[in-house]
């Protein structure tokens, strides 16, 4: 007796390594009961039955820059407005983090104490930077590429 085969109670001899079908060989049927027992070549299966479908590939990573695309034009279109101070300062930025506005009211203004002005600007560009940050998530086509961080800065910003 080898390793490859046994013998049974009734002396038939059978192979304990399956036969390697290809995927391509067989009807849907045939495929579906040769995958249950073990006997579709792996490699076959996953390249599409019978080899690797290039023509596949080409299709999904042009279907995704195009969707790569248009989300940036759609960020490079948005206008989100960031706020501080009850509304006294705000900014405005594209979906690309370029600044593109600012309004400060005057009640905003005090000669003697600039850096609480100051200080309002940066928090109303924090908050617009944010809300922006939001948007580019909801708008990546890919879905957050496995956990890499969104698109890596792809869409722009940070």
């Amino acid at each position: 007796m080898t390793d490859a085969d046994h013998t049974s109670d009734d002396d038939h001899t059978e192979s304990l390594v399956p036969d390697v079908i290809h995927a391509a060989e067989l009807s849907d049927a045939d495929l579906a009961d040769a995958e249950l027992s073990g006997a579709v070549d792996p490699m076959a299966a996953l390249m599409g039955g019978g080899g690797f479908d290039l023509g596949s590939m080409m299709q999904f990573a042009q279907q995704a820059a195009d969707q790569v695309a248009a989300a940036q034009e759609s960020l490079l279109d948005a206008r989100i407005e960031g706020t501080a101070g009850g509304g006294v300062v705000s900014v405005t930025l594209n979906g690309h983090l370029h600044l593109v506005g600012v309004r400060i009211s005057p009640d905003a203004v005090d000669p003697s104490d600039l850096s609480m002005l100051e200080d309002l600007i940066v928090a109303a560009f924090a908050d617009a930077q944010q809300q922006v940050a939001d948007l580019q998530g909801q708008l990546d086509p890919l879905g957050g590429m496995g956990g890499m961080g969104g698109l890596g800065g792809l869409l722009g910003g940070a």
